[in-house]
């Protein structure tokens, strides 16, 4: 379905921050989607890109954004109908809200909107289907645009990793991650309380990792429109470590149907979904990939392959306490983030909402 598609011209919101410099280097020559527009605060409105923003990433800012001129972050700024938003959570909200209600469609990194009932928590392999809470969404909002968002950059991880064990019956879960700098965004942590040490807690991390999970996994309800969430329980511990890029969660499951692990680590390396079967452009071939090494995977070999889109499981094993436990791995920044926007809009492409 990806041969033969026009290119739709987007913005970024928030596109002079680390994550809206990572939306704009997973947009570069993307076969979809044209970047033309940039909005960012007053600071920053009416410089061009290059004036505006200190480039963080890696290599050099790519030479089509240069000289876009940054608009302010507000419709009626010439923005295009479709964007993505990088905004910080302090003003996301209403910014968000205000182009969904100007006929926009927000595809939101923010974490602002993600537990509300009728904004899509999207993760395109996992749950497309929630996606038809959108006219329900536009008609108790009275919005012509909507809002839909992807997960923290930890919960894609074990979100997907979980997907393929529904059949088995998901009963309770235990997360454990390790996640990298880089999650903290710039200046991130200190480099003295993060060198050769462990941080055991991030701000609300948990919370959203069990609350979000539960979302993502639940079940979507025709009449009246409602996502039920997932019945199991699911309690995560999070920590910061001295990786920069890749989250790593370990994770221990318990399923009603105690199926052998061949059965699991076949579950998971046939697991394909709508983004495969459709060819989106952004989506891997295999979304979750089995490793069989004894010591993998690990952020630094591992988390970047695929483009970073995949999340890698090692260690499939049985668990004394539950029924299995198993490592996954993804990319925060790419999979956990800008990626994850760009594949649910590649999905919402296909579907018919940005046309």
């Amino acid at each position: 379905m990806s041969e033969i598609r026009p290119h739709i011209e987007v913005g970024v919101l928030g596109g002079t921050g680390m994550v809206g410099q990572h939306f704009i280097r997973f947009l570069e020559n993307h076969p979809w989607f044209r970047l033309g527009w940039i909005g960012a605060s007053e600071r920053s409105a009416g410089r061009a890109y290059a004036e505006a923003t200190n480039w963080r990433l890696d290599g050099v800012m790519p030479a089509a954004v240069r000289g876009i001129r940054v608009s302010e972050a507000r419709p009626g700024k010439g923005a295009p109908r479709v964007l993505f938003s990088a905004m910080d959570a302090a003003a996301a909200t209403e910014i968000e809200q205000a182009f969904a209600a100007a006929g926009h469609v927000v595809v939101s990194n923010s974490r602002n909107h993600r537990m509300e009932p009728d904004v899509p928590l999207l993760v395109p392999e996992v749950n497309p289907d929630h996606l038809t809470m959108i006219p329900h969404q536009q008609r108790r909002r009275g919005w012509e645009g909507m809002i839909v968002t992807n997960p923290n950059c930890s919960t894609v991880v074990l979100a997907l990793a979980l997907a393929p064990l529904r059949r088995f019956g998901i009963s309770r879960v235990l997360a454990s991650t390790m996640q990298a700098v880089s999650g903290a965004g710039y200046p991130g942590v200190a480099s003295m309380d993060i060198q050769g040490n462990v941080v055991p807690f991030i701000s609300g991390e948990e919370e959203k990792m069990q609350q979000e999970t539960q979302k993502i996994l639940g079940d979507f309800a025709a009449s009246p429109p409602a996502i039920h969430p997932l019945a199991a329980k699911v309690s995560a511990s999070c920590h910061r470590v001295p990786v920069v890029d890749g989250h790593t969660v370990a994770i221990s499951v318990e399923l009603r149907d105690c199926p052998a692990m061949g059965e699991i680590a076949g579950a998971m390396a046939g697991f394909q979904s709508h983004p495969q079967q459709r060819k989106l452009p952004s989506a891997p071939p295999h979304p979750i990939i089995v490793m069989d090494e004894a010591d993998r995977p690990q952020p630094r070999r591992d988390s970047g392959r695929e483009n970073g889109m995949a999340v890698f499981v090692g260690r499939i094993r049985t668990c004394p306490v539950l029924s299995c436990k198993f490592v996954a791995l993804g990319h925060n920044t790419i999979r956990g983030a800008a990626g994850a926007a760009v594949l649910n809009a590649e999905l919402m492409m296909t579907e018919g909402l940005l046309s």
